[in-house]
This record gives C-alpha cells, sequence and structure tokens, in this order.
C-alpha cells in the first residue's frame, strides 16, 4: 500500500551519560516477542512534506536526549547479563510514500501493515538493530507516524509516555512535563541469568496461521449498561430495557463520581469487557465443557510494589496474570461471575503478589510464551488509559490510533481508547476466522458492540 522514499539515522542532539541500564525480570522475558508497533493517524499538516520531515528528525533528536536508552542497544556481558548500553547509536528515520490514499481508506487501528518499520523483528535482535524506528507515511490528506520500538526496552507505559514526549518536543515545548525515571533499584532487577540459544529466541506462535482482525467499538453508555449489568444486574441489553436500565445506569454513575475513593468490591468497566470477551470467544471456539480456559490480562505494577515505582518508570514493569476456568463454568455462570474471577485476581495481585512473580521466575527464569497454544487462550494487552490521543505534533490531536502486525496470533486483544473520546473503547480483537464469525454473530456480545 506504501513505498519507502528514503531511511536514515537519526542520533540524539547530544551525547548521553546515562550508564549501561540492566534489564529486569520484566523486560527479559520481552525478548522473544516482536517489537511494539503503535501509531497516530493525524490530519492536514500545514506545510509541504520535506518542511515536517525535517521538523521531525529534529524533534526526535531532541527528544531522544530525554530518553537516551532508545538511540542504544542491546549488550550481553560475559555473566549472561543483558543491558542497554546508552551508546548514541541512533534510531531508524522511514519516509514512505502513501500519496495515493486518503485517512478514510485505512483501516484503523487494525490493518496497518507498511505503515510500520521492521515488521516481525524479534526484540533480541536490538542486540544488532536499532531499539527504535519512525516511520512517517505521507498519505494525500495526512500523515501517519508510526513507531516500533524493542519490548524488551518498553512497556506501553514507556511506549506512550515517549511518543507524547516527541510530540510535546515538535509542537514547541520548551519543557518536558513528564520525564521517564531510568532507575535499576527495585526488586525487579534480579541476579538470575536467562539462558538464550544461540542466536537467541525466536516468537513462540505461528506467524502465517491464518486469522481475522476486527476493531470492535464500545460507546460510553455502552460500557455503562455493561458495568451496571456486571455490578447491579440491571444494564442487559437486550433491546427492550430501556429507560429504566439506563435510568438506573445514571444513577450509578453519578454515585461513582460522588463517593470518595474507590471500593475494591466494585467490578470496573474493563473488568466487565473482559467478562464480555471471555464468554463470547468461549462460546464461539465451541470448546467441550470440561476444558479448561484461560484468561491473560497485563498488570502495570509500578503501584503495586511497595516502596512504589516511579509512574514514568522507564522499561517493563509489568506482570501477566492469568484467569483459569473451565468452558462449562464460563458459559453456564452469568457475566458477574466471569468478570468477579478476574476482579479478583486483579485486585489480589498486590506488592507481595508481585514478588512472588519475581521469585517464580529467578527459580526458572524464561521467555515469556505468547500464544494459544491450547486453542482455549486469551490474552489482553495494551489499556484504554494509555494517553494514546494526548499527543499534538503541532497540527492537532490524532484522528484516530494504530497498530501493526506485531505480536498477533489466534486470542490476542488489544485495548485503546475509542476514537470517540468521552470514555468510549476500542477492543482490537485478532481471532482464528471460524471464531471470529461465530464472535460476530453472539447476540450477548455484540449486544454491547456500538461499532
Amino acid at each position: 500500500m506504501v513505498s519507502v522514499v528514503s531511511r536514515c539515522t537519526v542520533f540524539p542532539a547530544q551525547k548521553s551519560a546515562l550508564p549501561d541500564l540492566k534489564l529486569s525480570v520484566s523486560d527479559l522475558p520481552m525478548l522473544s516477542c516482536h517489537y511494539i508497533q503503535k501509531g497516530c493517524l493525524f490530519l492536514h499538516p500545514h506545510f509541504p512534506v520535506p518542511e515536517m520531515l525535517s521538523h521531525l528528525k529534529h524533534s526526535l533528536s531532541i527528544a531522544l536526549l530525554h530518553f537516551p536508552p532508545l538511540a542504544g542497544r542491546l549488550v550481553t556481558d560475559s555473566a549472561g547479563y543483558v543491558y542497554i548500553t546508552c551508546n548514541d547509536a541512533g534510531v531508524d528515520f522511514i519516509h514512505a510514500d502513501g500519496s495515493h490514499l486518503l485517512a478514510g481508506d485505512l483501516d484503523i487501528p487494525a490493518g496497518l501493515k507498511g505503515f510500520f518499520a521492521c515488521d516481525y523483528l524479534v526484540s533480541y535482535q536490538g542486540h544488532f538493530r536499532p531499539l527504535l524506528a519512525v516511520q512517517v507515511t505521507a498519505l494525500a490528506d495526512g500523515v501517519f507516524i508510526g513507531c516500533t520500538v524493542n519490548h524488551a526496552v518498553t512497556d506501553g507505559t514507556s511506549f506512550w509516555n515517549f511518543f507524547n514526549t516527541f510530540a510535546e518536543v515538535s509542537r514547541g515545548g520548551n519543557w518536558i512535563s513528564r520525564s521517564p525515571d531510568f532507575s535499576r533499584d527495585s526488586v525487579l532487577i534480579s541476579p538470575a541469568v536467562l539462558k538464550l540459544p544461540d542466536g537467541g529466541p525466536t516468537v513462540t506462535f505461528d506467524v502465517d496461521a491464518p486469522l481475522k482482525e476486527r476493531i470492535f467499538g464500545f460507546s460510553r453508555d455502552s460500557i455503562r449498561r455493561l458495568k451496571a449489568e456486571v455490578n447491579y444486574g440491571c444494564g442487559k441489553s437486550d433491546g427492550g430495557a430501556g429507560a429504566g436500565a439506563i435510568d438506573l445506569v445514571e444513577l450509578m454513575g453519578k454515585h461513582s463520581h460522588d463517593t470518595r475513593g474507590k471500593s475494591t468490591a466494585e467490578i470496573s468497566s474493563f473488568q466487565s469487557l473482559c467478562a464480555l470477551l471471555w464468554r463470547g470467544i468461549t462460546r464461539a471456539r465451541d470448546l467441550p465443557s470440561s476444558k479448561t480456559t484461560t484468561f491473560r490480562m497485563a498488570v502495570n505494577c509500578r503501584h503495586r510494589l511497595e516502596p512504589k515505582l516511579n509512574p514514568l518508570y522507564f522499561g517493563n514493569a509489568i506482570q501477566s496474570i492469568p484467569t483459569y476456568a473451565t468452558a462449562g463454568n464460563v458459559l453456564s455462570q452469568d457475566l458477574r461471575w466471569c468478570a468477579a474471577e478476574l476482579h479478583k485476581n486483579v485486585v489480589a495481585h498486590d506488592g507481595a503478589t508481585v514478588r512472588k512473580y519475581v521469585a517464580a521466575w529467578e527459580r526458572d527464569p524464561r521467555c515469556f510464551p505468547l500464544g494459544n497454544f491450547d486453542g482455549a487462550m486469551i490474552t489482553m494487552g495494551s489499556s484504554p488509559r494509555f494517553p494514546m490521543y494526548d499527543n499534538d505534533f503541532g497540527w492537532g490531536k490524532p484522528a484516530a490510533v494504530g497498530s501493526g502486525p506485531a505480536n498477533k496470533f489466534d486470542g490476542k486483544i488489544s485495548a485503546f481508547p475509542g476514537r470517540g473520546g468521552n470514555g468510549s473503547v476500542d477492543l482490537e480483537v485478532v481471532l482464528d476466522p471460524n471464531t471470529m464469525a461465530g464472535l460476530e454473530s453472539d447476540p450477548e456480545f455484540m449486544g454491547y458492540v456500538s461499532g
């Protein structure tokens, strides 16, 4: 769909004084994952493409002053420890031509192969390849800026902090509002060594498996109805619940804003959405009732540890929480039961649990196995809370957020803030084509889908 016009290396505006950063027990497992690929669509920049490209290269060079690890490379020392060396080796900058395309032609946020560099590049290759690549694709009526970042170096929190800092510099910011924290003094830094095969690890799923992607949109009202159904049994989408149910949803929404603090007894909107997916996908897969299903959710550990990590801690600070239930229980119990199972595990994942996960990894250091290995797994990634639309390169906020083909397999779900804003959520769902057909015809699931 697009063609590469040019590529070059962009270096930080000044040499880095940051020492080598040791990869943590949250970083190391990601060495077998693809680089993260996320980007934003902007409409009608008000200057010519050559001028825009020159401006973005300059802004990227300055942004790298604040994120010197992204201009470095991975190194492994003689003891087997892996570090980021902040050696100013630079990042890739690619200009691609999509001038025959209109923004409305793009299938966003899915289906953007060609709009990102380094498709299917495994994070271990950061020993030899740049840790960051920025591709700027000029369209007939806009521009798409796609960032590809090594997943052993950043999680979603760090990724979007960099992306938004890049935008902040571009629009003329004289100071950086969210400076990253590069400390390496927490329980996540371990003496354990991850043994890697010669040549490095590979992804643990079949990148050539047939898949279908679709974005399911959930409006603010739809999500509030779902949350009310899960928590109070009053928001069911049956086409006739109508005013009474919505009135109670509005009442409960007001109550949640009026109440000081947040009760851990209430199941969140996101957990409610996850439960809806769990049931819909399990039903579509037509699994035996005795088959154990797994729903994995990535959680941010920065605020769960004691002492807490800085909210802008740079690196990966995530752990994957699995919730197990037989297909029979997922489908015979109600939506609230599924949501409560997910909620229980999230609430229980406190600082002691984070440390338990760290200790378990130290006993058996390994890369993270991504995939749907038994036909009954779902993995939720990203977050609708990430500030994906909170960036402005100088020509307005994004019209849409998109992803590349990285880390996609049957059962992979990614959450985005809804393009319509106002508390809406978009879910990027990747499934086997037959499973997707079943989900698209599932009355319970589609009853809450808004677009």
